[in-house]
């Protein structure tokens, strides 16, 4: 069976460093991705967003490795893009307003009917609340800065204003705020946890 490391392979993409910011070109990618609005710790639809990724990313995972390909691969990890309708009122401080786009990577040799045959297999079996949201689509962000943050998600404040200070010094921002969640914040200690903050610039 072939394994395909995609972290490897991807790796100035998802990986950063904590003490200094990088620049990337980011290609375009298929994701798997549920859109919605208000708090990811408060709102019901952002977990069932993350539950029925999750699941259909598993399931294209072993549909593969069973099947004619037998190609075997690590699911992704999940990513978000974050955003208000007037980017200079984006704040930490008040997430109620904040439009979302929860998202996982899928290797190009997913297709779309994969994908569809895949989330049919998740509805029929589990029936998760948000199957009728979610997408396949290719997203593009072009170039980037992006650093490291370890810590809890409500310490982000810090980098995210590094981060801006260094894109101010060098172009301007532009697209949506983009997080890459490294870390199982299921059994991981919130100290630890790593997130990748990455930013589009002009």
């Amino acid at each position: 069976m072939e394994k395909m490391d995609l972290l490897k392979t991807l790796k100035p993409l998802y990986q950063a460093s904590a003490k200094e910011m990088a620049l990337v070109d980011v290609p375009a990618m298929n994701f798997l991705m549920v859109d919605g609005v208000g708090d990811p710790n408060t709102a019901p639809a952002y977990a069932q967003a993350v539950e029925v990724l999750f699941m259909v990313s598993y399931t294209l995972k072993f549909m593969i490795r069973k099947g004619p390909l037998a190609i075997d691969y690590g699911v992704m990890p999940l990513e978000g893009l974050w955003w208000v309708d007037d980017m200079s009122k984006f704040s930490v401080a008040d997430k109620s307003i904040w439009q979302w786009t929860a998202m996982i990577m899928q290797p190009s040799l997913v297709t779309p009917e994969m994908v569809a045959t895949a989330i049919a297999d998740v509805q029929a079996k589990k029936h998760p609340p948000a199957i009728s949201r979610i997408r396949l689509a290719s997203f593009a962000e072009g170039r980037c800065a992006q650093v490291l943050h370890v810590g809890p998600f409500s310490e982000e404040g810090p980098t995210i204003a590094r981060l801006h200070q260094f894109i101010e010094a060098h172009g301007q921002r532009s697209g949506k705020h983009h997080e890459i969640y490294l870390s199982d914040i299921r059994r991981a200690d919130p100290s630890k946890w790593k997130t990748i903050i990455r930013q589009p610039m002009a």
